[in-house]
């Protein structure tokens, strides 16, 4: 099967031609060469940037090097009003410190912990699914934010306050790209002023509630009444190195990249693995084969049944990975297969071209999850997948993800029969995430 991909762009256009397409969909303003080149340099009056592919240069820009390559300060220009300091979008001590204190809270033994609350959220999904002819991006949001909430602050997504935070970050998310085109561009502040003003006026709103959370868990730690979820574990551990916990500021911005991150990533990835499974009804029968096994209350150990789910999971997150662009910075002059890379040049790494590279993937552009438990397949994944980044950066929550995603995909596969709707073939495009420009239709039937 061959998913539905971005048409690319003309090799060669003019630059406000790009700019233009850039502002419209960052995946369909790129050229088709890219999907076989191990490197590509453009040039404009403002910017210089480098697109890596050879995965001896990713890795030595996120695994060999990463202080001389920290994420780029304009990635985050159009998030920063809500992310403030967040572990996104900070460099240098700042970030080793954020990640000393964030880290074991998704450690193995903190996983299983969370693994009622996500099962929970889970069977309150497929509760809420009807049968019939419905948009599946929708619920799927709603599905993960549900996981966030319960594994995060106990709630379910139905509490009222977790419900506006949810209702007002569908809002926001897609008037903002992870990547827009001051991550590439560095335009006049005054340019886009009002929408400034609009962003900042949704963020503190979206910061504000966040800060409620907080503060209430804050004093059901002091009560000693918290529950033991992510968030008593965050705002409880100490920095090994200074003692130092996070204070409230800190904790409203890791909780709004945790939210945003977490939630918006396993609902891009959940929704277009039933789309790539509705597709398929062979594998659709053996998936549901497979969630039957898990019994009325599984358990964390039940995880190992789910094998095919896991390799579905992995093989849409190969061709949809929620986040296909990274940027970094150059901090000092390098050379990148014999080009000189100045400093300052933004470089940019792109698990969308990584995961269809011509010369790393047989058949890149096919849907394939038995690719994984082959050899050439597990080959491939070594050096071109990495959609949780990789290196000290990598997600902090992709341990978590590899679980979500998998258990989700199985509870609402034994529950429902899906098949794509004639005529509604999704067309990929990257807001957030890469999610499709009018939704992803499907027909639901009860099992």
């Amino acid at each position: 099967m061959i998913p539905p991909k971005p048409a690319a762009r003309p090799d060669r256009v003019s630059l406000w031609r790009y700019l233009r397409l850039f502002r419209q969909d960052i995946l369909s303003a790129q050229p088709a060469r890219l999907y076989r080149a191990w490197m590509a340099e453009f040039r404009t009056p403002f910017f210089r940037s480098f697109l890596c592919n050879d995965p001896a240069l990713i890795d030595e820009v996120l695994t060999a090097r990463p202080d001389d390559f920290p994420k780029s300060d304009r990635v985050g220009e159009g998030l920063r009003p809500l992310l403030g300091q967040s572990v996104f979008v900070t460099n240098g001590e700042t970030w080793k410190r954020q990640r000393r204190i964030i880290d074991p809270a998704f450690e193995g033994g903190r996983l299983r912990d969370t693994f009622p609350a996500m099962l929970a959220a889970g069977q309150a999904a497929v509760a809420r699914l009807d049968a019939g002819v419905q948009e599946i991006e929708a619920p799927m949001s709603h599905a993960a934010a549900d996981v966030i909430f319960r594994t995060l602050f106990s709630l379910p997504i139905d509490d009222a306050l977790a419900a506006e935070v949810f209702a007002r970050f569908r809002a926001y998310q897609r008037a903002q790209p992870i990547l827009n085109l001051a991550a590439f561009v560095p335009l006049p502040r005054w340019l886009p002023r009002f929408h400034r003003r609009q962003t900042r006026a949704s963020a503190q709103a979206i910061r504000a509630l966040i800060a409620r959370l907080t503060e209430a868990r804050a004093a059901q730690i002091a009560a000693g009444t918290a529950p033991d979820d992510l968030a008593t574990k965050i705002m409880t551990t100490a920095d090994p190195l200074t003692g130092a916990r996070l204070d409230a500021a800190e904790m409203v911005d890791q909780v709004a990249i945790f939210f945003l991150a977490g939630h918006e990533t396993s609902a891009s990835a959940l929704a277009w693995a039933l789309y790539l499974v509705a597709g398929d009804p062979d594998l659709q029968a053996a998936l549901a084969d497979e969630a039957a096994g898990l019994g009325d209350s599984p358990g964390f150990a039940d995880l190992g049944r789910l094998k095919l789910a896991r390799d579905v999971f992995r093989e849409t997150l190969r061709l949809y990975p929620p986040v296909p662009m990274m940027v970094r910075a150059a901090r000092c002059p390098v050379r990148f297969r014999g080009r000189r890379v100045p400093r300052g040049a933004q470089i940019v790494l792109s698990p969308w071209h990584l995961h269809r590279h011509e010369r790393i993937w047989d058949a890149p552009d096919a849907f394939d999850p038995g690719r994984w438990q082959t050899e050439a397949g597990r080959a491939a994944a070594r050096t071109g997948w990495m959609p949780f980044s990789a290196g000290p950066r990598v997600c902090p929550g992709a341990g978590f993800a590899m679980i979500e995603g998998p258990l989700l995909l199985a509870l609402i596969l034994r529950a429902f029969h899906l098949a794509p709707v004639e005529d509604r073939v999704p067309v990929p495009v990257a807001h957030l995430t890469v999610r499709a420009r009018d939704g992803i239709w499907l027909r639901l039937t009860r099992r």
